[in-house]
């Protein structure tokens, strides 16, 4: 046998990994509306980056029948590409073998590419398509999902982790991609849950269809699991290269520079007409967002869930930043246990990652009512401030409207460690509204009078005149400066810009214990 002869039958040996078991696999894959491995890769990383390791990976198990099925791969692509020129690391489940799952080779095959990921310092990308722990392997299957979770975690805030769900993923299979930084799910193809179906029916005696039960919206609305649900593939795999775009390479770097043509200096007229002066009447605040950050493109981080916050990743003179804010268009911007939960995450992964935090404030409180207080408010709440008070990247504050009470202090203010806090005009900064704090300060005075009424009215009018204004907050230095709205955008980037030198010493510890 020549070297040639061996050459010839290397090209034939990858060419019968990529083409898949059968042709009826690859055509079954493409009848649910699903790419192979491979053409996920090539949507994903740039045209020609990718380059595969270990392809002809073995199992090694026997029994079941297990001697006589041995393909190149055993159900799992991995390597390294490039996304818009930067190295990414991704590893992908074949499912036209063994149906994805996976086994003892399968798993060293995903350790490897992690340990890599981490010693290169670079973005690892899962996209997920596997029927769970191959059961003919029994205890080494479910080894091989303890070594991930192991490397998940202590990769956890080193380098960015994203895991992208284009199939079913159940049982343990769950927990890696809930330990990552960021899941996306595609809606009718990506199912997630810890049992399914059949156990839940037999266990309860409910009735769900594998998409109720864990399919991409309840995910993205319900549950919180996801951050980006797409209607399709292409759609999805084009929003993990934008996510990438926004993110560093690791947490040692800061996230790269894109040059942008929308001035630093650009003044926001609009916002003397998107926020209303009356603290009552509701707005959206992504309209807010879009006028501030450069050319009005930011990307909603769980969008569907807790929408009363906002939380996304935008550019403002072309540097990565991550922005927090009240939306007063759902229920009218107060924070509940899962808003709290939603920002204090979202807190973390730009401070793990080095990107600047803007808080845009406009919060009347949090939500009252017993289900919340039951649930775990106090708990919760405590998440987003422990987030916030750990945060060590430059963070600036900006009060739109109204900041009361305890959710003005979670808010990231001044109290909590915001390096800057800028306010516009007209804005109450209080314990409580005035109508609530004239009641509770001038009770019996109001009680007293002939006309309540006008009683009520005239103290409200004297608390709202000596407290509830920016310029107290101002004088006390808890407001660095009042601002013109216009000039908003501009003061936010001179802002960033002074801070981005910022190095702030952590103490010495092992780990914090934020609540659980």
């Amino acid at each position: 046998m020549t070297i040639m002869d061996g050459v010839t039958e290397l090209a034939a040996r990858k060419r019968a990994v990529r083409a898949g078991a059968t042709p009826d696999a690859t055509r079954r894959q493409h009848d649910k509306g699903k790419l192979t491995a491979y053409e996920r890769i090539e949507v994903l990383c740039d045209p020609g980056s990718f380059h595969e390791i270990e392809p002809l990976r073995r199992h090694r198990a026997t029994g079941f029948g297990m001697e006589a099925r041995r393909p190149d791969g055993d159900g799992v692509v991995t390597g390294w590409g490039t996304v818009h020129g930067r190295r990414v690391f991704v590893y992908a489940h074949d499912f036209r073998s063994f149906g994805g799952s996976l086994g003892e080779a399968h798993a060293a095959k995903i350790h490897k590419l992690m340990d890599l990921a981490a010693a290169a310092g670079a973005p690892l990308v899962s996209l997920n398509d596997g029927a769970g722990a191959r059961i003919q392997e029994g205890v080494s299957a479910l080894a091989g999902y303890g070594g991930i979770f192991v490397r998940n975690t202590r990769n956890s805030g080193v380098i960015p982790q994203i895991s992208v769900m284009l199939g079913p993923c159940a049982g343990g299979a769950a927990y890696s991609p809930a330990l990552t930084d960021f899941v996306f799910m595609v809606r009718g193809v990506a199912q997630m849950f810890v049992t399914g179906p059949s156990v839940v029916r037999a266990v309860t005696g409910a009735e769900v269809t594998h998409e109720s039960l864990g399919g991409a919206d309840v995910h993205a609305t319900a549950s919180g699991v996801a951050a980006f649900v797409h209607d399709d593939e292409e759609s999805c795999l084009a929003d993990v290269r934008h996510l990438l775009s926004l993110l560093p390479a690791n947490n040692r770097e800061t996230p790269p520079r894109v040059p942008s043509g929308d001035p630093p200096g650009r003044r926001t007229d609009r916002m003397l007409d998107l926020v209303p002066a009356d603290p009552s009447r509701p707005y959206d605040v992504c309209d807010v967002i879009a006028e501030l950050v450069d050319d009005a493109e930011f990307l909603p981080v769980h969008e569907n869930w807790a929408p009363n916050v906002v939380c996304a990743l935008a550019r403002l003179d072309g540097h990565s930043v991550g922005i927090v804010a009240n939306q007063p268009a759902v229920m009218a911007g107060g924070l509940d246990i899962h808003a709290a939960e939603k920002a204090a995450g979202f807190v973390q992964i730009c401070d793990s990652f080095n990107i600047p935090i803007v808080t845009l404030v406009d919060v009347p409180g949090f939500l009252p009512g017993l289900d919340q207080e039951h649930g775990g408010i106090i708990r919760h709440g405590a998440k987003l401030l422990y987030a916030y008070c750990d945060a060590t990247v430059p963070r600036v504050q900006l009060i739109l409207r109204k900041a009361y009470g305890g959710a003005y202090i979670v808010m990231d203010s001044r109290s909590v460690g915001a390096d800057l806090s800028f306010a516009w005009p007209r804005n109450e900064i209080a314990v409580m509204g005035a109508e609530g704090a004239a009641e509770v300060i001038f009770r019996r005075d109001i009680e007293a009078a002939d006309d309540p009424e006008q009683v009520r009215a005239q103290k409200i009018k004297e608390y709202r005149a000596a407290l509830v204004h920016p310029f107290h907050a101002a004088e006390r230095g808890l407001v660095d400066d009042v601002i013109d709205p216009r000039e908003t955008r501009s003061t936010l980037i001179a802002a960033l810009e002074m801070l981005r030198t910022k190095h702030a010493e952590p103490p010495s510890r092992k780990h914090g214990n934020p609540p659980m």
